[in-house]
């Protein structure tokens, strides 16, 4: 039997090529209905990310890939997304890929922290621009070894 949540969850995320959707944390539930129909719910990173309709396809098309053909993706918004849900292996990838992943845990705490360079670990980082490549990242350059790399912005 096909583990259909391992299935979902391989699923890239297409803004962050380096992460999948279950890393990412937006992924939700996988159940099947009827014993055929596969619900999906999956909760955007941020009310009107443009990514979301690319990962609901990508999600279709891995479960059709292993047959199942009557999928319903769902989207939760409640609770809301936040960084906190990026696993430490989503988080690990991100910084492998040279992109800073946000500081885990806070909750509420409004006291910003600059990211730490992903290439030589130092924490001089200075922002460069509030806009990155997605509307969730922003740029960043170390001050220790000059490289520019983007960074995901906590929510």
């Amino acid at each position: 039997m096909v583990d259909l949540r391992s299935v979902v969850g391989a699923v890239l995320d297409p803004e962050l090529r380096v992460v999948t959707i279950a890393e990412l944390g937006i992924l939700r539930s996988v159940r099947v209905q009827d014993d055929q129909r596969v619900r999906v719910e999956i909760t955007p990173t941020y009310a009107s990310c443009p990514a979301m309709d690319a990962i609901r396809d990508d999600i279709r098309s891995a479960l059709r890939e292993v047959g199942r053909q009557d999928v319903e993706v769902v989207t939760v918004l409640s609770p809301p997304w936040s960084t906190d849900m990026i696993s430490e292996s989503g988080r690990a990838a991100l910084a492998k890929a040279g992109i800073a992943p946000p500081h885990a845990g806070g909750g509420s705490v409004t006291v910003t922290l600059a990211p730490l360079c992903p290439r030589c670990g130092s924490g001089r980082t200075e922002e460069i621009s509030r806009f990155g490549p997605t509307a969730c990242q922003s740029l960043w350059r170390c001050q220790e070894c000059r490289e520019p790399f983007d960074h995901v912005r906590r929510f």
